[in-house]
Order: structure tokens, then sequence, then C-alpha cells
């Protein structure tokens, strides 16, 4: 009789540990490698959730998200989790959990007030169409991209400082807040990948591919970014008098690039200075934030911005005011962190 061939290498330790199992924990293994086995079978062309569990969840303030990385590279949050984070009923049309038709090809319901329709940008539009993809465990979900949750904050949250919300609204604008101050630094891509482990796997270019995204290629029209208040409450800390006027010292252009492009994300204020140079006279050819991207590098620059004039306006005096941003706020170097 042939002996069977012993096991070397790695299939001998497989073979340890396998040993080493109960026999429900064998079972178990095998009833998740086949529900992935099928799931593959049953829409192959559907992208599948290779990083991320329902067991580890994104935690942020008091809210936990489902998030997966899929093969293709997208971060979703899962339709329920998103809708829970926002103050919204955790079950879509239907009760189903998944995306009805008619959210599918419009707005979904937490957007498709006609008091919110004049500040969705297409761009927004495009990122809160539900993505369906393939679970691990077999069957699939629907979720919505990461980056669509700041976004979604910032139409509430604009709608707040224009007087546009409707009472049924205002729970929404405030869990918004505490989500961009809760997302501000760190970043919403940054946390899916820590909450799925999909950290250890992204490229070593991951810094030049994390600022082609942030800035843009080629200069935006100029719209305005900085609100009113963020310069009333400097001159306030200050004891500058307010004028209201759009003429400011040249120190304003100084505590501008410190509070926020410094601190705005790795690498950011340096590729910019590369980009939008100086004329050696303080003169440059556009506002720095004229090139940042609209579907990542704005909404992270107003997600800083909210969270910088919530600790303006906690402050009693400049020295207070700077310890907390020092605290809260550390400056970025040209590295992403090790998460």
């Amino acid at each position: 009789m042939i002996e069977p061939e012993k096991p070397v290498g790695r299939a001998k330790g497989g073979v340890a540990r396998a040993e080493k199992l109960t026999p429900e924990r064998r079972s178990e293994i095998a009833r998740k490698g086949g529900l992935a086995k099928k799931a593959r079978q049953d829409d192959p062309a559907l992208p599948m959730a290779e990083y991320g569990s329902l067991d580890r969840p994104l935690k942020l303030l008091e809210a936990e998200i489902p998030c997966y990385v899929l093969s293709d590279g997208t971060r979703v949050l899962t339709q329920e989790g998103f809708l829970s984070a926002i103050g919204r009923s955790k079950k879509a049309k239907g009760g189903t959990g998944a995306a009805s038709s008619d959210e599918v090809d419009n707005l979904p319901a937490f957007l498709a007030a006609s008091n919110l329709k004049p500040l969705i940008s297409k761009e927004l539009f495009e990122s809160t169409r539900p993505v369906k993809f393939r679970l691990p465990t077999g069957g699939s979900g629907y979720g919505f991209r990461a980056e669509a949750l700041p976004q979604v904050c910032n139409v509430y949250l604009r709608a707040r400082d224009q007087k546009l919300l409707l009472p049924s609204q205002i729970h929404i604008a405030q869990k918004a807040d505490m989500l961009v101050r809760g997302l501000a630094e760190t970043g919403i891509v940054a946390l899916v990948d820590e909450a799925t482990g999909y950290q250890q796997v992204r490229a070593r270019d991951a810094l030049q591919a994390y600022l082609e995204r942030f800035l843009r290629a080629e200069l935006a029209a100029w719209v305005k970014a900085f609100p009113d208040e963020f310069f009333q409450e400097l001159y306030r800390l200050k004891k500058w008098r307010w004028t209201g006027s759009s003429r400011r010292p040249g120190v304003v252009s100084y505590y501008i690039k410190d509070l926020i492009y410094e601190r705005l994300g790795p690498g950011v204020l340096r590729e910019l200075e590369r980009k939008n140079p100086s004329d050696g006279m303080g003169r440059r050819k556009a506002k720095h934030h004229q090139w940042l991207t609209e579907d990542i590098g704005n909404p992270a620059l107003a997600q800083h911005l909210y969270a910088v004039i919530g600790f303006m306006r906690a402050s009693d005096e400049w020295d207070s005011f700077m310890s907390i941003m020092n605290r809260a706020f550390t400056k970025k170097g040209d590295t992403l962190p090790l998460l």
C-alpha cells in the first residue's frame, strides 16, 4: 500500500492548526467557506466584500456602522448603519433593509426633501446611489459609499446655516454636526480602512494617491469656502475690531495656513504651496481652496472648518483656543499615519 505523502511547509502548519480545532469550529469554518463560495457563484459580477465584517463596525461617537472594502476598492457603509448614524430609521423603504427601486434611480429619502435639493451637487447625487455587493457570509447587501457620509452631513449643516431646515430635520442636523466633528481629524476613508484591516494592504504610494484625490489637477472657479463666522471668531479671539470688510490684515493668511491647511491632511499644505506658489509679494494665482477636489478635498475642508469654528465659539481667549487646537488637531507632516 502506498503511504500518503506527509504535508510540508505551510500545509504542515495548516494541518497542525486544524488538528487543534474543535469539531464545531471546523464545521463553522467550512460553513463560512461554503457560503462565500456560493456568494461568488450567485452573482459573480457584483464586487465582493473582501475586508470587514459585521462584528468589526466603524465606531464614530455613539454610532456603530458596519463597513466593508469591496474587491474593486470601494469603501461602503451598510445602508442600515448609514441611516442610523444620521438619525434616520434603520430600515429602508419596505422594511427589507435593501434599497428600493425608486431610491436606486433617485435621491434617497434623507435627501429627497425639496428644501434640500438646491444644496445637492451632481457628485453627491452619484455618491448616494446605493451600492450592491456580495457579502462574505453569502447573499448580497446594500450600502452607501463611505465618502457620502460627510457630504450628506454638510448638506444638512449648510441648510441649518441658511435657515432652510424643517422642524423634522433638526435632529439630523444635530447628528450631522457631531459626525463632522468626529470625522474631521482622521477622515472617513482612513477610519474605514482601520475598521476593516485594509490599511495593511495599502499601496506604498498611498500618500501620492491620496493627494491626487484630495487636490484637483485643474483650477476650479472661485467660490466662497470660508464662512464669515470663521473670521468673526478669529477677530474676537485676537481682540481685533470686526468691520465686516473683505480686506484683512496680511497675518490672517498665516492663521489660515496654521489653523486650516497645515492640519487638514498629510502633505496637503506642501502640495498646495507647490501648485499655487506665492509671487514673493504674498500674491497667489488663486485661493488655496480652489485646488481642492469636489468629492474629497472640499468636504474635508468644510468638516475641518466647522470643527475649528466650534472650538473658537467655546474659547474665551486666544491661548486657550490654541491649546485646544494643538491637542485636537496636530499639524500634519508628509506621511500618512500608520493606523
